[in-house]
């Protein structure tokens, strides 16, 4: 006879005392996979503690992390995209516009604000991914284009931080032409001498690197950043060569000359303000 007896079998917590892990707590680095907790990864700026990859973030993020104590007043915040070729894929365009508007919470793939970095006054347009792929429509070229009409109202430098797919297909001529009107804008701001930087972040793709985001004063990125034209998968089948090790990264696209410097997260904003210092002197 065992002199062992088990009184109860199983797990004896009742179900009204169990306690789910709230959604959100936690997120897994896409690099090292490591388990990261949200709070300490956003104290972190979302960069991974462990390798330093710079998880994608939205404008959410990147206002809270550059505006002093993320206070900003946001301008042209209900401006929504049209459907002028009644576009019809998988599902009518109309259809997945107000799908993605209800998952997001955004009216578009972009948000534009002005406030201060470190006491400076700035004007930043900034893209999402989260929305269609971050992909360039009318409402993205006419935001920016305003955006740059505000700086040169009140004189003020423009951030633009892109992160973007490329051109919306659902739009087609509509979202190509906004390469042409945005670079006429910025050249109206350079003309006016007031500062552009641009911040290419991960992915800077498409019609996005062929036009403003390429355009700056100053360009910067952030580290490990996928920037290019097409992607590497399409160049590789065209070219029917094996592409160099780590084509399209920000470290090679800075060492060929198409980038000014590659800056962390946690060290952009008095990055920024330095660079709007000494422009501004």
């Amino acid at each position: 006879m065992s002199w062992f007896r088990r009184e109860k079998k199983g797990i004896s917590t009742s179900t009204q005392e169990k306690k789910e892990a709230p959604d959100g707590l936690w997120n897994k680095c896409p690099s090292c996979k490591k388990a990261l907790h949200t709070t300490d990864l956003e104290e972190n700026k979302w960069v991974c503690m462990y390798c330093n990859y710079h998880l994608r973030i939205g404008s959410k993020e990147y206002f809270n992390v550059l505006f002093d104590n993320n206070q900003f007043t946001e301008i042209f915040p209900n401006l929504t995209s049209g459907d002028p070729l009644h576009f019809i894929d998988s599902k009518p365009y109309t259809s997945r516009l107000a799908e993605t508007t209800q998952k997001t919470g955004l009216k578009d793939a972009i948000r534009a604000a002005h406030g201060k970095i470190n006491g400076e006054d700035i004007m930043i347009a900034c893209m999402d991914f989260n929305f269609i792929g971050g992909s360039m429509g009318s409402v993205v070229g006419e935001k920016i284009a305003r955006s740059i009409d505000y700086s040169l109202k009140h004189k003020v430098p423009f951030l633009m931080i892109s992160k973007s797919g490329g051109a919306r297909m659902m739009e087609a001529a509509f979202s190509l032409m906004q390469m042409a009107k945005t670079s006429a804008k910025l050249a109206l701001l350079s003309e006016a001498k007031i500062p552009y930087i641009s911040l290419l972040t991960d992915p800077t793709t498409g019609g996005v690197t062929a036009s403003y985001a390429m355009l700056g004063d100053i360009n910067i990125a952030e580290p490990g950043a996928l920037i290019g034209f097409a992607g590497p998968r399409v160049i590789k089948e065209t070219i029917k060569k094996d592409l160099p090790k780590g084509f399209q990264t920000s470290e090679f696209v800075l060492e060929h000359g198409f980038l000014d410097f590659i800056v962390d997260r946690r060290e952009m904003k008095d990055k920024i303000a330095d660079f709007l210092k000494m422009m501004k002197n």
